[in-house]
């Protein structure tokens, strides 16, 4: 049986929501970044007690079709954003249609219309981040940054932060941890 859960989108999301069924007692197959897979069925009641437990510490189990693609699409995007490179030659677009199976006009139209921003723009802030965890872990040039996340040029990364942040990114750097946002608030 799969499960998926919404906000669960790093490997800390994971720990804990590992625990949760770890500690209701139920044996987990599989987790992922938003997908629990269970070696057995879960009896309804069982069910509303894990969904009750998750609230209480910023997840829930996602029931319907339409979240479960949203979920999807965000896992997806985050999943890109930390990988390496290779797989970021190819246009994210395509990336995530070759995904889902589905059509990227599909999929853009679905994601704003639940999320009220395009995919576009929340890959953008997902990028932003990212880079900020880069700037502040301070191992790698700007140069160095902007190839790792796909950015044509130092120039437009740094335009592109600048428009999302207000900041450039060596200012940035100079004020540290205190702006970075978690991946789930994106």
């Amino acid at each position: 049986m799969k499960i998926n859960i919404k906000n669960m989108v790093c490997n800390r999301c994971i720990m804990v929501v590992s625990q949760i069924f770890k500690e209701a007692g139920i044996q987990t197959e599989n987790m992922q970044l938003g997908t629990v897979t269970l070696k057995s069925e879960l009896v309804p009641g069982k069910m509303e007690k894990i969904n009750t437990r998750l609230k209480t510490v910023g997840f829930e189990i996602i029931n319907d079709a339409k979240s479960r693609l949203i979920e999807k699409i965000k896992t997806i995007s985050i999943e890109y954003v930390y990988q390496h490179n290779e797989e970021k030659k190819l246009n994210f677009s395509d990336y995530l249609v070759g995904k889902l199976n589905l059509d990227y006009p599909y999929l853009s139209s679905l994601f704003s219309s639940v999320e009220g921003t395009t995919i576009e723009k929340y890959l953008i802030h997902l990028k932003i981040e990212r880079v900020k965890e880069l700037l502040v872990y301070d191992e790698k040039t700007l140069s160095e940054i902007a190839w790792e996340m796909g950015y044509s040029s130092v120039a437009h990364l740094s335009g592109q932060f600048k428009k999302v942040t207000g900041f450039t990114p060596s200012y940035f750097k100079k004020l540290g941890e205190k702006k970075r946002n978690s991946i789930d608030d994106v």
